[in-house]
């Protein structure tokens, strides 16, 4: 199917962050036929945070760049990734313990390919359905597929921000990958949990569903945040689809 994408993307550092340590890159053909799309939330403080985001999206970016992913392309990328950032920490040791999360997405006319680790997010707005796309490697995430706790309890839980994958945090790290099929019409977002843990899917539909310029609705989906509480970074990449 011939597709044809627009992005957009922005970042905050939120109402109490001192800097911002998520990161995101973005590829669109100038006939806009083929797009790739990462974010990246970092942590391990301000500086090493925002280094490892930084370096593991710029080195996923460019190891997505096959005119027909696979799975396995997708996968090596995310191992590059990993890599370059293990690689950062063996020249200076000082950075020990920094990691990402990560979400990609790579997009060539109908189909497409997700990539990621940890608890950033790729939802697909199709019609007013919003569908979360992704499944957070984290331990609520785990404890809710288990059913030991609630999704409103998953929200308030201390525990929240625990991830259980990370670009970084161990010597092999292969990112979760599935294929999707693409329509005309279809919106896709990426987020790191700054904005998913602010506000709702349903907020998130809502918003994402006006027929505004992605700059616009990006923009308004990190104010929402922000209004929201804004206790983290806030990063999100819109992405949609129409035909030729």
């Amino acid at each position: 199917m011939a597709i044809r994408y627009e992005a957009a993307g922005a970042t905050d550092r939120g109402r109490f962050r001192p800097g911002n340590e998520d990161s995101f890159r973005l590829f669109l053909e100038p006939d806009g036929s083929l797009g790739n799309f990462v974010l990246c939330d970092g942590m391990g403080g301000a500086v090493a945070g925002e280094l490892a985001s930084r370096i593991a999206a710029e080195t996923m970016l460019g190891a997505m760049d096959a005119k027909i992913p696979t799975t396995e392309t997708i996968e090596n990328a995310g191992r590059a990734a990993n890599a370059a950032v293990l690689a950062e920490v063996a020249r200076n040791p000082g950075l020990a313990g920094m990691g990402t999360t990560l979400v990609a997405l790579a997009a060539r006319q109908g189909s497409g390919w997700i990539g990621h680790a940890g608890d950033s997010r790729c939802y697909l707005l199709r019609g007013r359905r919003l569908l979360q796309l992704t499944q957070d490697h984290s331990l609520v995430a785990e404890q809710l597929r288990r059913g030991e706790i609630t999704p409103e309890q998953a929200r308030t839980s201390p525990v929240r921000n625990v991830i259980t994958r990370a670009i970084g945090g161990e010597t092999e790290v292969v990112p979760s990958v599935r294929a999707i099929d693409i329509m005309a019409g279809d919106l896709y977002l990426l987020a790191s949990d700054g904005l998913t843990g602010e506000i709702t899917d349903e907020e998130i539909a809502e918003i994402a569903g006006r027929e505004l310029p992605l700059p616009q609705l990006c923009g308004d989906l990190i104010d929402a945040a922000n209004r929201a509480g804004g206790r983290d970074n806030i990063t999100c990449i819109l992405i949609r689809t129409r035909e030729p």
